[in-house]
């Protein structure tokens, strides 16, 4: 009995190393041609790959990167994959898009867990709330919500998420000051 439950296990254990392997590329390339998708969506036209040449820091607990959109040679702006944990559901993933000059052009979000109906209008494709970032220089639009003296309204019931939201803009503003330095 010891000998059969070891085999099965043995074939158990292989069967599921081998679905691993066999997924992972097709898994990370999806990964990838998401954030590149999100890149061209968040910044102006571009000719080069900036995520060919990314730059990388860690923040607060966390892996934060920078990508760089060229035209000719001439920095056309900077898309910043940033997050916060602060929202209901979770950690919440953006993609920033920031002009040369430092304000915000789109912001797309890349991943979220919050509650369907209310703290998921942060995306686009549910709600405006994220059209009132978009050509606003954080250095004088400032990103709280109006219940906390900031320049945001946030999501009707959804405070806790619109804090989250402007958190990790301001967190991918911040990083990007620290680097044009």
């Amino acid at each position: 009995m010891v000998v059969v439950l070891l085999l099965i296990t043995l074939v158990c254990s292989a069967a599921v190393g081998l679905v691993y392997k066999v997924t992972a590329e097709p898994i990370a390339a999806a990964k990838d041609a998401k954030i590149s998708g999100a890149i061209a969506l968040v910044v102006p036209t571009f000719d080069n790959n900036p995520a060919e040449n990314p730059m990388t820091k860690e923040v607060d607990g966390g892996v934060m990167t920078v990508y760089t959109a060229t035209q000719g040679g001439q920095v056309m702006g900077y898309a910043v994959e940033t997050f916060t944990n602060e929202g209901f559901g979770g950690t919440i993933k953006l993609m920033v898009g920031f002009l040369p000059d430092g304000s915000i052009s789109h912001i797309e979000v890349i991943e979220q867990k919050e509650t369907p109906g209310l703290g998921d209008k942060i995306d686009k494709s549910k709600s405006d709330f994220s059209l009132q970032f978009e050509g606003k220089s954080p250095a004088d639009f400032k990103l709280s919500v109006r219940k906390d003296g900031g320049d945001v309204d946030a999501i009707t019931a959804s405070t806790i998420s619109s804090r989250a939201y402007c958190d990790a803009v301001e967190r991918a503003y911040n990083l990007l000051q620290t680097i044009k330095r």
